[in-house]
């Protein structure tokens, strides 16, 4: 059945030859198409193990539901594998700028949610544990429970380096490299240690106000704490991905293995450290105070605008946008009040598909 499906959907999304990249979310196929006109949408769209079609942020979506994972790995062996991997950079053109940032965000986030999710559950049920009394908080189960819920969200730079540079089309181990140094442990406790006197402060008076502790061959680094952060390490592995494409033009092939990634991050940690590190992290905070001081004016107001149109969001792929917010909100407050009439919105929803699942007698729709 999933095989059958899966070598329908390939045909009739213009055959292997048109598929530039294809990933999948919890419910959704999704496709970068060279010509999205090459694609069948009615007869998707009818395919029997198919709900419809949707076309959005430069993906053609097929959604499948539950299953949608089954269906990937018998449609993945259908498309030219070296073909796809060269080519998952390829630009879709006429692609509007909205498109491409919410191409760009699913792309990096998405690999990543699944197991992310995973980790906040168990956080969130090793505190309930710890609440009702069960272990106390110093207990080896505790701090270990506590680790493989807390791990991915403190070393979130390595898992964004990576999935950045795949985005980018940067080499992938180049990318962790990146988020590992960033997180490294000695770097922070230099920069960010209350026991040592800061050298002096930049931009001192004013809200992007920052001690300086320690400087890179007489050059200030401000400090900052990059672990759990989001978007410095994009912006960081970006620089990369440039200065990567610009090296592989000038080295010589005989050294180019080596050489070129040696290059790469010998230019962009320095300057990802000095310049483009701070600048997104103070850029962070200010979205963060943005946000938050919106939402302030009237938080009935917002929490309606944002629950009543959570959903809108999600069925045109909009909704990737607000995850770096999120995200971006836990690491400098701690605490995120923004996203909470989307689970509201979320709830709803899911008890009216109970609703339906228990009433209907239609098994396709069941």
């Amino acid at each position: 059945m999933d095989k059958d499906l899966a070598k329908k959907i390939v045909d009739h999304v213009g055959g292997s030859e048109n598929v530039i990249s294809l990933t999948h979310c919890i419910t959704r196929l999704r496709f970068k198409l060279r010509d999205e006109k090459k694609a069948d949408d009615e007869y998707l769209k009818n395919l029997d193990g198919v709900v419809t079609v949707m076309k959005s942020g430069g993906q053609y979506q097929v959604v499948i539901g539950n299953k949608v994972a089954e269906v990937y790995a018998q449609v993945m062996p259908l498309l030219d594998a070296a073909n796809i991997s060269s080519n998952a950079q390829e630009p879709v053109q006429n692609q509007k700028m909205l498109d491409r940032f919410i191409d760009i965000i699913s792309g990096i986030f998405q690999p990543i949610l699944g197991v992310m999710a995973a980790c906040g559950m168990i956080k969130g049920f090793n505190v309930l544990f710890f609440a009702m009394g069960l272990y106390s908080n110093t207990s080896g189960g505790y701090i270990i429970l506590n680790a493989i819920g807390d791990a991915l969200f403190m070393f979130l730079p390595l898992f964004l380096g990576y999935t950045s540079a795949q985005k980018f089309g940067l080499k992938p181990m180049v990318g962790l490299v990146i988020g590992a140094i960033m997180c490294y442990p000695s770097i922070q406790n230099s920069m960010l240690s209350k026991s040592l006197e800061p050298m002096y402060t930049v931009f001192g008076g004013t809200i992007f106000a920052t001690p300086v502790y320690i400087d890179f061959f007489g050059i200030p680094l401000m400090a900052m704490d990059y672990t759990s952060t989001v978007i410095p390490v994009i912006f960081v592995v970006y620089f990369a991905s440039k200065c990567e494409k610009l090296f592989n033009k000038y080295v010589p092939d005989l050294v180019k293995f080596f050489f070129v990634p040696m290059l790469t991050v010998i230019i962009a940690i320095p300057v990802g450290l000095l310049l483009i590190g701070p600048v997104t992290t103070l850029g962070a905070n200010l979205i963060a105070d943005t946000v938050m001081n919106i939402r302030d004016i009237s938080p009935l107001v917002a929490g309606a605008v944002v629950g009543l149109t959570w959903q809108i969001l999600v069925i045109f792929g909009l909704h990737w946008g607000f995850i770096p917010i999120y995200i971006n909100n836990i690491v400098t407050y701690g605490y995120d009040n923004v996203m909470m009439p989307f689970f509201a919105c979320t709830f709803a929803t899911s008890a009216v598909v109970l609703a339906i699942f228990f009433k209907t007698k239609d098994k396709k729709l069941k």
